[in-house]
C-alpha cells in the first residue's frame, strides 16, 4: 500500500494540529485517526519520533502537565508553518485522497472476508440441515415437543449473549474513538448475512 504521508508531510501536518493550542500526543493521534475517518490510525512509534525531531529544531516546545507531557507549537513553529501554507493545502488533499483510497482498500477487503463468510454460514447451515434430517429419520416421525422447546431456548440463549457480547466491544470501542463508518457498514453486512443464513436453515 502506498504511504499514508509523503516525505515530511505528517511533520508539517502535526504543526498545524498544534496551531489551535497545546496537545498530548494521544489527542494528535486521535486527532489524525478522526481526520482519516478512522481508515488510518499512526502508532505512537510514528508521532512521537516526529514530535522529538521538531522539538529539537525549536518549532515545537513540551510541556508538562501531571504526568502528562503536551505539545506547543513555538514561533519558530508558526513562522515555518505559515511559510508552508500552499505546501500543507496539498497535504489536505492528499489525505482526503488517502482517504477514499483506504476507505476502497476496507470495502475490498470486507467484499473478500464476507465471501468467505458466506461460504462459511452456507456449509455450518447445510451441516445444520443434515444433522436434523438424520435426527428426524432417527425419530422416524416421533414427536417430542420438549426438545424442540429446549433447543429453542438455547437458540435464544445464544443470540442474547452474541448480542451482549458484541454491544460491549462496541461500547468499549466507542469510548476510545468513534465508529467509523466501514465499521457500521461492517456490522450491518454481516448481521444481514447471518440471518440469511439462520432463515435458509430453518424447514421450510
Amino acid at each position: 500500500m502506498p504511504p499514508v504521508f509523503a516525505h515530511g508531510a505528517l511533520r508539517l501536518y502535526l504543526l498545524a494540529l498544534l496551531e489551535s493550542g497545546p496537545k498530548h500526543g494521544y489527542e494528535l493521534i486521535k486527532a489524525l485517526s478522526e481526520r482519516f475517518g478512522g481508515t488510518y490510525s499512526p502508532s505512537a512509534g510514528t508521532i512521537y519520533p516526529r514530535l522529538g525531531k521538531l522539538e529539537e529544531e525549536g518549532l515545537v516546545a513540551t510541556e508538562t502537565e501531571g504526568r502528562r507531557t503536551n505539545y506547543r507549537i513555538t514561533e519558530a513553529g508558526l513562522a515555518e508553518l505559515n511559510k508552508r501554507r500552499d505546501e500543507l493545502a496539498g497535504v489536505e488533499n492528499d489525505i482526503s485522497a488517502s482517504v477514499r483510497r483506504l476507505a476502497d482498500n476496507l470495502r475490498a477487503d470486507i467484499r473478500t472476508n464476507m465471501r468467505g463468510l458466506r461460504a462459511d454460514l452456507a456449509a455450518t447451515a447445510e451441516a445444520a440441515r443434515s444433522t436434523a434430517r438424520a435426527a428426524d429419520f432417527r425419530k422416524a416421525g416421533t414427536k417430542q415437543p420438549s426438545e424442540g422447546v429446549r433447543e429453542l431456548k438455547e437458540a435464544e440463549m445464544l443470540l442474547q449473549a452474541f448480542r451482549d457480547d458484541l454491544r460491549v466491544e462496541l461500547r468499549l470501542q466507542a469510548s476510545r474513538q468513534p465508529l467509523s463508518p466501514v465499521t457500521l457498514e461492517t456490522v450491518r453486512t454481516v448481521l444481514d448475512q447471518a440471518r440469511i443464513s439462520i432463515r435458509n436453515s430453518l424447514p421450510g
